[in-house]
């Protein structure tokens, strides 16, 4: 296996494939030598390569988990030590510039690559916090192409099961669509929050009184930074319908509370309240199944 990309993320996958026996050798590359460095002290992996395509050199399984911003530069330095029966994936938070860019990349060698997310993550980031049991009961979102190689695919299904995950597919830009109003989304209105708290005078007051309400909302704010601005931007129109829908519905919170109107305030929290203390991750929801958490309108 070539792991580009020895971070958390593609750290926690190698020691998961070990534990499960899906690898003989794992040969890593980081931009940073440091961190190949420590992942090899660590056990992540068994040798440090120079170079991306050094990595990927004899390799069955190569693991890109890199910012998405790098995917193409990446696979087009490999490009010419992928194999026909070589199996490449990603772990991107979007798919569709993902897709993309591994289409010019790869060009006839782009069956070979399976997208994959796996929904899971920590709010710390690095090597040293890789994690053996990240992708456990994790749901894994594939999203093939017409493409990509049935053997490639039940190959990707096979090893994220392997290791634990639950696995489904979808087309990339149902899933960007999905992961905007599920991750990005709530990952920016966190950040955004501490920003404006930031902003207004006191704010060291308003942190020091900060208790666990803040703590759990937000958490993931604490995400690092490069990656969070790549997926912004990469899933920016997704993104942006969510930013004007939240809008909306604060429009609706302003105007309860401006007009007293304790009837719709209480509406509004009602739904919100029904619908998130029924929530359990990994659960499929239907419209009509969410319908009975929603007051009808006066």
């Amino acid at each position: 296996m070539a792991l580009i990309g020895c971070g958390l993320m593609g750290g926690s996958f190698a020691l998961a494939a070990k534990r499960a026996g899906l690898v003989k050798r794992i040969v890593g590359y980081s931009k940073s030598p440091s961190t190949t460095s420590r992942a090899r002290q660590m056990g992540v992996i068994d040798e440090e390569a120079s170079s991306a395509l050094q990595a990927v050199s004899g390799a069955d399984l190569v693991l890109l988990a890199i910012p998405v911003a790098s995917t193409e530069s990446t696979l087009t330095n490999i490009k010419h030590l992928i194999n026909p029966d070589t199996l490449v994936m990603d772990v991107g938070s979007t798919k569709m510039d993902v897709v993309a860019a591994a289409r010019r990349a790869l060009r006839d060698r782009f069956g070979c690559f399976v997208p994959a997310h796996p929904i899971t993550g920590k709010e710390v980031f690095g090597v040293d916090h890789a994690d053996v049991n990240l992708y456990r009961d994790a749901q894994v979102v594939l999203t093939p192409t017409e493409l990509t190689k049935v053997a490639q695919l039940r190959q990707a299904e096979a090893i994220w099961k392997a290791i634990g995950s639950h696995v489904t597919s979808m087309a990339p830009e149902q899933h960007d669509a999905a992961l905007a109003a599920s991750s990005h989304a709530p990952h920016l209105v966190a950040m955004a929050y501490i920003n404006s708290l930031l902003s207004q005078d006191g704010a060291h007051r308003m942190l020091s009184l900060a208790g666990p309400g803040f703590r759990d909302f937000t958490r993931i704010a604490a995400a690092e930074p490069q990656m969070w601005r790549d997926i912004f931007l990469a899933n920016r129109s997704e993104i942006l319908k969510q930013i004007q829908s939240l809008q909306h519905m604060l429009g609706n919170y302003e105007a309860a509370l401006l007009t007293d109107d304790q009837a719709k305030l209480e509406q509004l929290l009602r739904e919100a309240s029904g619908t998130r203390s029924q929530w359990k991750q990994g659960k499929l929801y239907t419209a009509e199944s969410l319908s009975k958490h929603k007051t009808p309108a006066a």
